[in-house]
């Protein structure tokens, strides 16, 4: 009997000592960020470590061409599967002054090419394409993106276009890219590519030698931000809407984490603010092992 109790009284001081880590982890990893919106996941459990004002609509940016990227390698099962990229689709982005892979009007290349280019260095034109090979229009593709928004429950959030460009009806939450992360992590294929820091696509007419890419957070990064673990992989995004914005996934003393954040100040010509508060709020982490 005693050593039932004594049993029960060292699981009843874990459970006090967990809730007060999450509870300290909630008042105090977020309170400092540059970031207006932000929320960190254990990302294997799901749970929430820490949020700040993370259910609010606001303009996600590029954040948006995970839901694009997912939905692209759900779809096509063939990354070698060769694609076109159709000439009508530049002049838009081009007058939007959309970020961009560095592909040319007409060129084909595979759909493995075309999901490094869109999350990599963030290129619309490999959202367009992708949008087009799994739909058949912008359209109908922009549909699936808001269907498999509200099968993963995320409430806060409504897609105009598979690039983040802005427009009216087109909102996240910190909150619902958490969700949206977390799941699209479980596909092995998207996990590879969002880990990648560099890339090289197939040589063609257009490159011969492949087009090089490389990822707008991990090309930012040494590897030597954190003592005891590291920044595996993420997707920046940027409008002058949405201000500087990250997903990012990160090992910690041993745990894998999900942090996003959205509405960091700045532009693409100052300091990362976005990815200074993800190295932050990680380094807090170490800490608290």
């Amino acid at each position: 009997m005693k050593r039932f109790h004594r049993g029960c009284g060292r699981l009843c001081l874990l459970a006090i000592l967990l809730a007060a880590l999450i509870l300290f982890l909630r008042v105090n990893v977020l309170a400092d960020t540059n970031s207006k919106h932000a929320i960190l996941l254990d990302a294997r459990s799901g749970q929430v470590l820490a949020q700040k004002r993370a259910s609010e609509r606001v303009p996600p940016a590029s954040l948006t061409k995970m839901m694009t990227a997912l939905l692209a390698v759900e779809a096509v099962p063939d990354l070698d599967e060769p694609v076109t990229l159709p000439e009508e689709i530049f002049p838009a982005l081009y007058g939007a002054d959309a970020s961009m892979a560095g592909f040319a009007p007409g060129e084909t290349v595979t759909v493995r090419d075309l999901l490094y280019g869109a999350i990599l260095p963030s290129g619309a034109e490999c959202c367009e394409a992708l949008a087009r090979r799994v739909s058949g229009s912008e359209e109908a593709f922009v549909a699936l993106m808001n269907q498999k928004a509200r099968e993963l429950g995320m409430k806060n959030t409504h897609f105009a276009n598979p690039t983040g460009l802005t427009a009216l009806e087109h909102y996240s939450s910190a909150a619902d890219l958490a969700v949206l992360l977390r799941e699209a992590l479980h596909n092995e294929t998207f996990r590879t590519v969002f880990t990648t820091a560099h890339y090289t696509s197939m040589a063609t007419a257009q490159h011969p030698e492949g087009l090089s890419m490389t990822s707008t957070l991990l090309g930012r990064l040494d590897g030597t931000e954190l003592e005891n673990g590291a920044i595996l992989g993420g997707k920046t995004g940027y409008t002058q809407a949405a201000g500087l914005c990250l997903a990012s996934l990160a090992q910690v003393n041993g745990k894998e984490y999900i942090l996003v954040t959205l509405g960091a100040p700045g532009d693409h010509s100052t300091g990362q603010t976005n990815i200074t508060d993800a190295v932050q709020v990680y380094r807090k982490l170490e800490k608290k092992k």
